[in-house]
């Protein structure tokens, strides 16, 4: 028994070592998944904050291309202006010149609110409140000047802004996300927190494209809305017969006016107004005497002519000479079944004011080919030393701005993704996010 006692005393302090060697291996253990969980909550911490910040990255980018989207349709607005101060041209100078002619009593106003009423009467004496406005029409006018601050805008100061944005969005891009990641690690210096872009889709997302088809066509669509740039065509015929030998024509008073664009992208208007009284001699029978009452011809481009029916070199007057004998002899024009103003037209011509325009200009769109999959994507890096783990901690992260209309078109059909309507947004692309291999 002494001898089994003393074996049990000599293994008493074995078990504390193999204890001591296991909580050793259970230390050792927790260590390694503490750093494990300390490097786990670093890279979560990390790609939370890159995914904050590429998609800030991405909402500059959306907020970018909606200005440039309002930019161009700001352009449009102007053009729009452009488009009605031509029409104000070419009445101010139409009134100008219908002055003269009440002054001259050439018709006189009495006359033509006998044969075609009242309100045609008190309309051509108002003109004689317009004298001297046609200076306005003048390029050095008021009206000539607003209209060169308007080509400015669509030429220059527009054209200036859209490529400042497009050269300068990567960095705000990229301040953005730095700002993002500073409030997200608010213990590190800035200068620490330095994303880097590797994959960069924006170079490729716009073209600058000169004046096409649909452009034309969305513009003079627009120039339809307003009833200001309406065709301005009325004929006022007096209800009595005015000669036995000529019982089927009536005087009439036709005004003659519209704004248009050209092919060329540049806005013109003209404007006439002509009394036309019913003679007849035994030489051509009836016919067609024109007095010009009022005309104006603001073209498109200095040099342009006319599409109706004009001369270069009218006369002033006609004491001198028959009407219609200077009309047989110097032009082709229908004294009977004509339509038009084209004495008006002539003189229009020959004092036109011709207001210097570079047209509608080139624009900036989505390039060509990107369809309705349009989308400006980046991928974004960062990464940093991590003392506790002894290698850097990275991570990676992928955002996109990419046109999406909020709601279905009226007709049903698909919006085509364009610098004309403010439709861009910004959301992560989560495919590339994180990618393996980080």
């Amino acid at each position: 028994m002494a001898a089994l006692h003393r074996s049990s005393r000599n293994q008493r302090g074995q078990v504390l070592v193999l204890g001591m060697l296991l909580a050793t291996v259970l230390g050792l253990a927790w260590m390694r998944y503490f750093a494990t969980g300390q490097v786990l909550a670093a890279k979560t911490r990390l790609v939370h904050g890159l995914d904050a910040a590429a998609y800030s990255g991405a909402l500059i980018q959306a907020r970018t291309l909606n200005f440039l989207a309002y930019l161009n349709r700001a352009r449009m607005a102007h053009q729009l202006a452009m488009a009605h101060l031509v029409t104000l041209g070419s009445w101010a100078h139409y009134a100008g010149m219908e002055s003269r002619r009440l002054a001259q009593g050439n018709p006189p106003a009495h006359l033509i609110g006998m044969l075609f009423g009242a309100d045609h009467g008190r309309a051509y004496l108002a003109a004689a409140s317009a004298v001297g406005l046609e200076a306005q029409a003048r390029a050095g006018g008021a009206l000539g000047r607003a209209y060169a601050a308007h080509e400015r805008f669509v030429h220059e100061l527009s054209a200036d802004l859209s490529r400042v944005l497009v050269r300068d969005l990567p960095q705000a891009r990229l301040e953005a996300m730095r700002a993002v990641l500073s409030a997200h690690y608010p213990e590190r210096k800035p200068g620490d927190l330095r994303p880097v872009v590797t994959e960069d889709a924006w170079p490729g997302l716009l073209r600058r494209r000169a004046p096409d088809a649909p452009l034309f066509d969305w513009t003079r669509q627009l120039a339809s809305l307003y009833p200001f740039l309406d065709p301005r065509d009325h004929t006022a015929r007096n209800p009595w017969p005015v000669s036995g030998r000529c019982l089927q024509l009536r005087h009439e008073l036709r005004r003659r006016g519209g704004t248009a664009l050209d092919d060329s992208g540049r806005w013109r208007a003209g404007d006439t107004q002509s009394f036309h009284a019913v003679r007849s001699n035994r030489w051509i029978g009836c016919y067609y005497r024109e007095y010009a009452m009022g005309w104006a011809w603001m073209p498109a481009r200095p040099g342009q002519s006319m599409d109706a029916d004009h001369v270069d070199a009218p006369p002033d007057d006609f004491a001198d000479q028959d009407f219609w004998r200077w009309v047989r002899s110097s032009t082709q024009w229908d004294l009977v079944g004509g339509r038009d103003n084209p004495l008006a037209n002539s003189y229009a011509l020959r004092d036109k004011q011709a207001w210097t325009s570079r047209g509608l200009g080139d624009y900036l769109d989505v390039a060509a080919g990107k369809g309705r999959d349009a989308a400006s994507g980046f991928v974004v890096r960062l990464e940093w030393p991590d003392a506790s783990a002894g290698r850097p901690v990275r991570a990676r992260s992928a955002a996109e701005s990419l046109f999406s209309r909020p709601g279905r078109r009226p007709d049903g059909l698909d919006e085509t993704p364009s610098l004309f309507h403010p439709y861009w947004h910004a959301r992560l692309a989560a495919g590339l996010s994180d990618a393996p291999g980080d």
